[in-house]
């Protein structure tokens, strides 16, 4: 087997080759002020593709016939979690932003591509759209408005697999809470397979990361509105890439965090204490949700490589269940296991057009 996957995240391009049990990775990071330069995010689509093209030659894999290509899935129309075929609908989709603009969008689109060239087929893998919450979970407690399920699903469910494999069980019959921390912070509870509650973690929901602002008080929303300080537009950008971390230390390295408070700054170190206290509160919440019957927290993320962060988290819930720390992201792994999985005959390929929510 000779599968490709592709991961477009903000600045950066990372694909994967899988080739029979070896995954070669590669990447490259693009010049912010080149992203800039696009005003939607499908006009990156010629550049991003002339980046993979050239690092697949780096790679020694260039003018190869490929078994699969898959891309991260990206802001479509509510699903439940799998592999997807990248049918024309699903194209479409990616292409207007169904759910909203994010350089996710590019991987089904970027997967199809170069799925043509080799005459196999396109998939995507839990996209960031990934809804299996239970009714009550979608209550905001405003009719009108629903909770939304935007999460780091991908990754989420890859660990999840993981773990729950270490522990020689299936994931299909494990409830664990899984906290990804990175630019963004999503908690999720797993209950035997399905995400039945996690936080919108693109749009103003649950705990403050680096760059997000996590849930918000409406009265303070409203009156920094009417001050002038902000427009809906201008406050749309301030929630997902400039609020949490960056609003109070104007940094989003949580390595620059914890060097700050080493050399005595209490401004961090309440940010930083402010930050855990979020991730907590919201496993603690979802224990609930599952009545207390939680096999396991998992940490995970690139902020999971910081052992003072795990530690703190894990000192709070440990009694909840035992804290497993999986450091990292894992998304190409993922994207390449799920193509596998259809091509192998583990799992079928679901219709995009028949799975879709709303």
């Amino acid at each position: 087997m000779l599968i490709l996957a592709i991961d477009p995240g903000s600045t950066s391009t990372k694909i994967g080759v899988l080739n029979e049990q070896e995954l070669v990775h590669s990447g490259v990071d693009h010049d912010r002020e080149i992203i800039g330069s696009f005003r939607e995010v499908h006009e990156q689509e010629q550049m991003r593709f002339e980046s993979i093209t050239s690092m697949l030659e780096e790679m020694g894999f260039a003018g190869e016939t490929f078994d699969a290509v898959v891309g991260r899935g990206g802001l479509i129309k509510p699903v439940g979690g799998g592999v997807y075929a990248v049918c024309d609908t699903l194209l479409s989709d990616l292409k207007n932003g169904t759910s909203g603009s994010h350089a996710s969008n590019l991987g089904g689109v970027l997967a199809r591509r170069l799925a043509a060239e080799s005459g196999c087929p396109a998939f995507i893998v839990d996209p960031v759209v990934v809804d299996e919450m239970c009714d009550e979970a979608r209550l905001s407690g405003l009719a009108g408005i629903e909770r939304k399920s935007i999460f780091h699903a991908l990754n989420q469910k890859a660990v999840a697999r993981r773990v729950a494999e270490e522990m020689g069980r299936s994931y299909f019959d494990v409830n664990l809470i899984v906290a990804h921390m990175g630019g963004g912070i999503t908690v999720g509870a797993h209950e035997k397979g399905k995400v039945v509650d996690v936080n919108n973690g693109l749009n103003g929901d649950g705990p403050y990361a680096p760059e997000r602002s996590g849930g918000l008080p409406v009265d303070g929303i409203i009156e920094a509105i009417e001050r002038g300080d902000y427009t809906l537009e201008s406050l749309g950008r301030a929630v997902s890439r400039a609020g949490g971390i960056f609003s109070y230390l104007g940094i989003v390295d949580l390595r620059e965090v914890e060097r700050r408070i080493a050399e005595g700054d209490s401004v961090a170190d309440l940010v930083w204490r402010g930050m855990v206290y979020q991730v907590v509160k919201a496993i603690g919440g979802l224990a609930a949700s599952l009545e207390g019957e939680v096999d396991a927290i998992v940490l995970t993320g690139g902020m999971a490589h910081s052992k003072r962060l795990t530690e703190a988290i894990s000192c709070k819930v440990g009694f909840l269940a035992e804290t497993k720390v999986v450091p990292g992201e894992f998304e190409l792994e993922a994207l390449t296991a799920g193509a596998l999985r259809v091509l192998s005959g583990e799992e079928e390929a679901l219709n995009y057009a028949e799975k879709q929510r709303g």
